[in-house]
């Protein structure tokens, strides 16, 4: 099944001259649902295919199952529970969801829609007397990183700090040796380490001082489960203060520059509030924040549409591409709010499916809400607006827009 096109094609949504824009390769790579690499890795690009290997037990999200490690895997001691199989990951997200949502803490995202919506309403009320916004500085950033921080128990006066070592882990994501130089690895793995450091100062702080943050609560703890050591609390704030904030800008930002691409859309929004909910689910299948999970491993020999995966092969998930398959969903590349049957693969499957979902999915349906109703004809400044190096966390890393006469 292994084309010599097919990996021109991955070359290509790669490189960044794609980044605006990678919806026809992504049909290009369709064409082969699973396809061979030149360094012998496998590349899935379907809905079918990827809905079911993402339940299929033969895949490892542990990198210890890879053949060929990934570059910098060995710097990560002790992994996030998303780095690891059960038992051990379903031991570890149940005791982390204990205190994240239900069934223990079945209020947690209710209970927050004030401060959210209080939050999102200071930052646009900073936008007076600016004749052109930042959706991304101004707004998508700030606000989820508030609250993130505000859960985690992280001072949100840190930020700065860990913005920079964040950058540099997401810019090491897709670190490809053959291409990227070294010094993009090195950032990464000291970006870890230096977060790794901060993060366990703060649980130091914790031991036997129980609090409402999830620092407190994970280090204070004794479920059925037992405990948390320090290392895997460590481990899961890192996973939850990257994942809880930085593809959650994505999804504020991608939703906000898709509706001012959809002037009909925006419209009914301002006039139908409800609209919001499937407007968000459809807006992770048409726009999602994460595109890609680069590397899963074959646990055991997999067969995939009758392509043999063998044990060890790494596995490249395109996401974003299963989720504009045609052959899943009607007219694909139409954004629509009232699309039935949207199951997405937005954020993720499986065992996998994403921790912080729910809180994402409210957090930007307030955030797009209140964007529509508080902006006064707004309009993008640039299309398309410049992009994030990343091709794996999908999103413009500026989006300028005007309101008013202009």
């Amino acid at each position: 099944m292994t084309t010599t096109e097919t990996p021109d094609t991955l070359r290509r949504i790669l490189d960044y001259s794609s980044r605006a824009d990678p919806y026809p390769l992504y049909a290009e790579l369709r064409k082969t649902p699973v396809a061979q690499q030149e360094d012998g890795s496998y590349v899935i690009s379907t809905y079918r295919e990827l809905a079911d290997i993402l339940h299929n037990p033969h895949l490892s999200s542990d990198s210890r199952n890879l053949s060929h490690p990934t570059a910098g895997a060995e710097e990560q001691t002790t992994p996030a529970f998303i780095n690891l199989d059960p038992p051990e990951h379903d031991r570890l997200r149940r005791l982390a969801m204990r205190h994240f949502g239900p069934p223990h803490t079945p209020g947690l995202v209710t209970g927050m829609e004030g401060a959210l919506t209080a939050a999102v309403s200071s930052l646009i009320d900073d936008f007076a007397g600016k004749e052109q916004i930042d959706i991304v500085d101004d707004f998508a950033y700030p606000f989820p990183v508030t609250v993130i921080c505000h859960l985690l128990g992280v001072p949100r006066e840190d930020e700065p700090r860990f913005h920079l070592w964040v950058n540099d882990l997401i810019n090491s994501i897709d670190y490809n040796p053959k291409t990227d130089p070294k010094e993009k690895l090195d950032k990464g793995v000291q970006a870890r380490k230096d977060l790794h450091q901060y993060l366990g100062g703060l649980l130091d702080q914790r031991h036997g001082r129980p609090g409402d943050d999830l620092l407190s609560r994970l280090a204070n703890d004794d479920g059925p489960d037992g405990r948390m050591t320090d290392e895997e609390i460590v481990a899961t704030a890192n996973l939850l203060l990257i994942a809880g904030h930085e593809t959650t800008v994505n999804l504020i930002t991608n939703g906000m520059l898709t509706l001012l691409r959809h002037p009909q859309v925006l419209q009914r929004l301002c006039g139908e509030p409800d609209l919001v909910v499937p407007l968000v689910e459809e807006l992770l299948r048409y726009e999602p924040p994460v595109h890609i999970i680069p590397w899963r491993a074959a646990y055991s020999d997999i067969t995939v549409a009758g392509t043999v995966i063998p044990k060890g092969s790494r596995i490249m998930l395109m996401l974003a591409s299963g989720s504009r398959d045609p052959n899943r969903f009607h007219d694909p590349d139409r954004f629509d709010p009232d699309r039935r049957d949207n199951q997405h693969l937005g954020f993720g499957s499986g065992i996998h499916l994403c921790f912080g979902g729910p809180l994402a999915r409210r957090e930007t349906q307030i955030a797009l809400s209140e964007l529509v109703r508080r902006l006064d004809r707004p309009r993008l400044v640039a299309d398309p607006p410049p992009y994030r190096r990343s091709p794996v966390l999908r999103g413009p890393i500026h989006l300028h827009i005007e309101q008013g006469d202009g």
